[in-house]
């Protein structure tokens, strides 16, 4: 049994790559579960989990109980997200003897105090093996870290139906991820087509009051693979982010991105072939390649289409790099995990 621990409240790039990795190992009959370590009320996370049938526990939050739930279930390999979960989870495993492999999702320290949780969860990962979504997190750790980004699993066939006009943002609503920025872009470019939020946080209700006559807020979704079939362009504004998987689903479904020049999103986007890229904040410079978009919508798009689903299959599949974080399960068990 493999571990797959965070301390989760909401939907966000971590939660997803959970559930991707999970079905993943899944589908190569190996048994895993999902630990939360704590109940934050409603989670829609887990309606998710439960929609995609991913097995998934919530511990008591406090780490007496994860050091009885370890001791109990025995699990070969814990895998931990997240600060809170990468500091207790690796201590507790220690504790028990139990393998620990810590993935890094995030490439900014946050404002204190997670910035000093961020700090204790970098340097006391030296029990772990590590695993970074981007070079550019590996780059900020103290410790040697093995860069695997988050993957996708691709259609076997390129979607065929042309670009609609419905540009969306996929994410949470805080002030890193930029939702106010795709606001802003709506209000001054709406003429281009219909403007769709989907996700949470606490940026939403003083964003619907301001923009809810341009842009519509569905909430967080429960399967998104029926919204990307919808959309025709993805905008990531965001200030700061790793290998976002909002931006591999979009491509895999044909999907173009437009997105600030951040992070690990340039090894993502090819620009003027899967999408465009602006400097953080600069929204004339955004607007621009709102332009470049809509002109090859006119067309149908099917090459920019055909372009993203490419990309995603051969540089962000589940077969190119799924194998990769088996590896690291093996060197840190010792062993083939069969």
């Amino acid at each position: 049994m493999i571990w797959h621990l965070i301390d989760s409240s909401s939907v966000g790039g971590a939660e997803r790559h959970i559930a991707t990795v999970a079905g993943s190992l899944m589908r190569d009959a190996h048994a895993v579960r999902v630990m939360l370590y704590q109940r934050h009320g409603d989670n829609p996370w887990l309606r998710q989990l439960d929609a995609e049938g991913i097995p998934y526990s919530v511990l008591d939050g406090t780490f007496g109980g994860l050091v009885l739930a370890l001791r109990s279930e025995q699990p070969s390999l814990v895998h931990t997200h997240g600060y809170k979960s990468g500091i207790l989870g690796r201590l507790a495993a220690m504790l028990t003897r139990i393998p620990v492999v810590t993935t890094f999702h995030s490439g900014q320290r946050g404002p204190w105090p997670v910035g000093a949780y961020d700090f204790v969860d970098d340097w006391s990962s030296f029990s772990a093996h590590r695993i970074a979504v981007s070079s550019e997190i590996q780059s900020r750790l103290p410790l040697s870290t093995t860069v695997i980004p988050s993957y996708v699993v691709t259609p076997t066939v390129c979607p065929d139906l042309a670009l609609p006009r419905k540009i969306g943002f996929v994410g949470r609503l805080s002030e890193e991820k930029g939702p106010q920025h795709f606001c802003m872009l709506a209000r001054r470019f709406g003429d281009l087509g219909s403007w769709h939020v989907y996700g949470d946080g606490a940026m939403r209700g003083a964003l619907e009051a301001e923009f809810g006559d341009v842009v519509t807020f569905h909430g967080v979704q429960t399967n998104m693979d029926r919204v990307w079939p919808q959309l025709g362009l993805l905008v990531m504004p965001s200030r700061f982010e790793g290998v976002p998987l909002a931006a591999l689903e979009a491509a895999a479904a044909g999907v173009p991105v437009l997105a600030s020049r951040v992070g690990g999103l340039p090894t993502v986007i090819v620009e003027g072939a899967t999408g465009w890229m602006f400097p953080y904040g600069d929204l004339e410079s955004a607007g621009q390649c709102l332009s470049m978009w809509s002109a090859q919508v006119e067309h149908g798009a099917m090459d920019l289409r055909a372009a993203c689903w490419t990309r995603a299959r051969e540089h962000f599949s589940e077969t190119r790099w799924f194998p990769e974080i088996l590896k690291v399960y093996e060197v840190a068990l010792g062993r083939a995990l069969r």
